[in-house]
């Protein structure tokens, strides 16, 4: 009954992501697909990804949540309107984010990617 589904976003998922937009787009699921699932360019298109597609409302008996998370990424995305550019924008936003808040973190070194310094 159930289909796979987290409590939030998983990594796992963004590789089949590739296709949803158009080429900004796939270049950035292609760049943090090849990372390590703690790089913080990784954990910025995961905290992306809970903020668009509301993963924190979701509960297990939910109708998304039935669906899957692949689904419902795949419905948020068809559904955003403004050009990939805006995507690629919340993006930078969450990646400044999760290393603002791994610059807090005492004793967990910040690995920045040469992308991230270049934000």
């Amino acid at each position: 009954m159930y289909a796979e589904n987290e409590l939030l976003f998983p990594p796992s998922v963004i590789p089949r992501l590739r296709t949803a937009r158009g080429e900004p787009w796939r270049d950035l699921v292609d760049r943090v697909s090849r990372l390590p699932q703690d790089d913080p360019e990784n954990l910025a298109f995961q905290l992306m990804m809970i903020r668009l597609n509301g993963c924190l409302k979701c509960e297990t008996d939910s109708y998304r949540a039935m669906r899957g998370c692949l689904a419902c990424t795949h419905q948020t995305l068809r559904r955003h309107k403004p050009p990939d550019e805006d995507l690629i924008h919340c993006y930078n936003v969450a990646l400044d984010d999760v290393i603002a808040h791994l610059e807090m973190e005492p004793g967990k070194g910040v690995q920045q990617t040469p992308a991230a310094k270049a934000a």
